[in-house]
């Protein structure tokens, strides 16, 4: 069972940062060179000089100091009382829907992946893993929450927190996807205790942030005994959350040669029913309707449906997975498309090595349009449900098979990982 805690948080210390619209930050994967410059602009304090520090002598040992320099001057601070945190997020997705979506922050025990316990639903590769294990060998905090999803049939965890979002909050700001973020401290054992207790009958399913994951368990392991560094930072979602949505990650294909154009053509020809569209408003698939994408290329730039002719089709294709993995357009891409025609490899696939993303088809088109790669496949969201079958069969996604809208941002709270 999940064993969720408070934590006696490191946070800002809003009276001297002038709330903390100025210091947070996106999680430190998505950030670009400009975006951080941009970020380091807004204060000398932003998050993003400790969670993703330049590379002048020891990064990682420059992220430490400069924490410790940070509470000296006591910017940020430590809470002497254990405490969850209430996330607010009202944002407008990617379909221009505006919702709320709200989480709880706390420290969660890690654990092994298993049944029961806490469950991994996408592929990872080495990279990020190191280099967040060396962050936090230095800093011994986790800067950065990650975020999972539990079952909450009975909304137990929402209505222990409901007066909470009557009150103050502790700290707001807008995001610059201008998503409206508001947090509340939680010290109240009783509503404490309710959550705790609510938690621990369920699974958590990571949503985002698998890589943090998994470097927090080796350095668990790492360390050895028993302490705050069995724990981890964790921004919890219920899966009934009526804010909680799950958006598309289209793939973008380039560097085509002349026999791969013409092993993609046979594949998509052998394979799939191909309906011609009007125009490229229709190329976005619904979820729910089959494996079926859109498809438009650099040359033709027609757009069409690419409609799985049968299941039998992705069945022989992925043997020894489990149906609810089989039925993945992501999954049937990647094996009859990016595996079987073009012959990419995981390790390719896991590199970007002829393999791009976008988040919306808006940003697709645009780069078919610019001649930045030579198709686009736009993928159907994957619904919620299907992506706890996938990992309660033990299964792991294809990457970017889901996109979690919006991020949770760095910097509201850290959790230290020593007494």
């Amino acid at each position: 069972m999940p064993e969720v805690k408070p934590l006696c948080a490191l946070h800002y210390n809003v009276a001297k940062t002038g709330g903390l619209q100025r210091v947070i930050a996106p999680p430190y994967d998505v950030i670009d060179e400009r975006q951080r410059e941009q970020l380091e602009a807004r204060s000398p304090y932003n998050v993003v000089a400790i969670d993703l520090p330049r590379a002048n002598g020891n990064p990682y040992e420059n992220a430490a100091r400069k924490l410790a320099e940070w509470q000296r001057e006591g910017v940020i601070v430590h809470d002497d009382t254990p405490s969850l945190w209430l996330l607010g997020q009202q944002y407008t997705g990617p379909d221009g829907v505006r919702r709320t979506r709200r989480g709880v922050l706390g420290r969660v025990r890690v654990e092994h992946y298993g049944a029961g316990t806490i469950r991994p639903h996408e592929r990872t590769h080495a990279g990020p893993k190191e280099d967040r294990l060396r962050l936090t060998r230095a800093t011994r905090t986790n800067l950065s929450p990650i975020f999972s999803l539990y079952d909450d049939p009975e909304e137990a965890v929402s209505n222990a927190l409901a007066s909470f979002i009557e009150r103050a909050p502790f700290g707001e700001a807008i995001d610059d996807d201008l998503t409206a973020d508001r947090l509340w401290r939680v010290d109240d054992g009783d509503a404490i205790a309710t959550v705790a207790a609510a938690l621990a009958t369920t699974e958590l399913l990571i949503a985002d942030g698998h890589h943090r994951y998994e470097m927090a368990r080796q350095y668990a392991e790492e360390l050895g005994g028993d302490g705050p560094h069995r724990y981890v930072l964790m921004c919890l979602v219920a899966m009934q959350d009526p804010g909680l949505t799950v958006f598309p990650t289209h793939r973008l294909i380039d560097g085509l040669t002349r026999k791969q154009h013409e092993a993609l053509a046979d594949a998509i020809r052998n394979d799939f029913e191909v309906a011609p569209l009007r125009d490229t408003s229709e190329l976005a698939p619904s979820a729910g309707d089959g494996v079926r994408m859109g498809y438009i290329d650099a040359y033709s730039r027609e757009p069409f449906m690419l409609i799985l002719k049968d299941q039998s089709i992705a069945d022989a294709a992925l043997p020894g997975h489990s149906s609810p993995y089989r039925r993945l357009d992501t999954a049937v891409l990647e094996s009859l498309i990016l595996k079987g025609a073009l012959g990419m490899s995981d390790e390719q696939i896991d590199h970007l090595e002829g393999l791009a993303y976008a988040r919306n088809v808006a940003e697709a088109l645009a780069r078919i349009e610019r001649g930045d790669c030579d198709a686009a496949f736009l993928m159907a969201p994957t619904p919620i449900e299907q992506v706890r079958s996938v990992a309660a069969a033990g299964e792991t996604m294809p990457p970017k098979s889901t996109y979690f809208f919006p991020k949770v941002p760095t910097g509201l709270v850290f959790n230290p990982l020593t007494e």
